[in-house]
């Protein structure tokens, strides 16, 4: 767990630096391919930028309706003092208001337990470089209003589609490094070699000391499935997957988007069984919001995959020196 980047003269959240770093990379690969395609440029920097700001504004809306912390919103507002105090990582005590601050935990310090408190704030909600984020809100906003620009841009959708596929997967590998850094997305406690510990105060250590599994006294977390990097290696699986296949050349326009949409529903269908933090649970406890939205996702998106196979074969793609000809 390490949730700031210290670069001397200021300090940087890393969960949403590295969200950020994974969004700019996505929007520049999907630029060079689309030029090697002779696919406007200026269309695709126009639409990563647009699904950027879908993306923070629909998958914050999602974490604050969806995952669990509704309410610390709330008393955010109305009652601060019941907020759970944060935690500077990697054993760290804050010594001052400013510290916590620079690393984007709140802005009153607890000198005595060490931990970083929010004064009250009635506009936290709003706060989206403070982290909190549930990837498939951004998802379900960006698809149709991504459609809506294409098509008012008179441009083919389902072509561009296609480069999202594979960079869209990419950018969630840095993602969901940030979430390791930041300790949030913990997975539930393992005994196999691949668990992780995170340190006192953590995420994981505050869910572990309220079901009595430690000590308060306890230095770290216990083992816990290393879900962050699960997923983060599975999104790159994904893009690999997906660019190869673009590369290839997709048998119908839509085809390597739907495949992206395939593979991670199902990745990360099985991965929240193995998750433990708070994300929203339904039906239950049976199955977590991102489970929700998965199925029907994994549905559609297999339905056109097999439909597509009746289709004509697109011809070859034609290399950015033959477009530009």
């Amino acid at each position: 767990m390490h949730p700031t980047f210290d670069l001397g003269f200021t300090q940087l959240p890393a969960y949403f630096t590295l969200l950020m770093v994974g969004f700019t990379i996505a929007i520049l690969w999907a630029h060079a391919e689309g030029m090697r395609r002779g696919i406007d440029g200026n269309s695709i920097l126009d639409l990563g930028l647009l699904m950027l700001a879908c993306g923070l504004i629909g998958s914050r809306a999602l974490h604050v309706l969806a995952d669990g912390q509704f309410w610390d919103y709330v008393h955010l507002c109305t009652a601060p003092e019941q907020v759970p105090a944060l935690s500077m990582g990697a054993g760290l005590r804050c010594g001052s208001d400013e510290q916590c601050l620079a690393a984007g935990l709140g802005d009153l310090c607890e000198t005595a337990s060490g931990l970083c408190r929010q004064h009250r704030d009635c506009l936290r909600v709003f706060k989206i470089w403070y982290g909190g984020y549930a990837y498939y809100g951004g998802f379900l906003l960006a698809v149709p209003v991504g459609i809506w620009f294409l098509r008012w841009r008179r441009v083919q959708v389902w072509k561009f589609a296609d480069i999202a596929g594979f960079a869209i997967a990419q950018g969630l590998v840095f993602g969901r490094t940030g979430c390791l850094l930041a300790g949030c997305c913990y997975g539930a406690p393992t005994q196999a070699p691949v668990g992780l510990t995170f340190p006192s105060h953590s995420p994981a250590w505050s869910k572990h000391l309220s079901d009595h599994l430690i000590e308060r006294s306890a230095t770290t977390s216990l083992p816990v499935h290393a879900t962050q990097l699960y997923e983060a290696l599975a999104c790159a699986l994904i893009s690999a997957f997906c660019y190869w296949r673009y590369r290839k050349g997709p048998r119908f326009d839509g085809q390597i988007f739907y495949y992206f949409m395939f593979l991670y529903a199902v990745f990360r269908f099985s991965i929240e069984y193995l998750r433990a933090d708070d994300r929203g649970l339904w039906l239950g406890g049976l199955l977590s919001t991102s489970q929700l939205i998965s199925l029907p996702l994994l549905l559609w998106a297999g339905w056109c995959l097999w439909r597509g196979r009746a289709w004509p074969a697109l011809a070859a793609a034609p290399t950015s020196a033959a477009a530009a000809e």
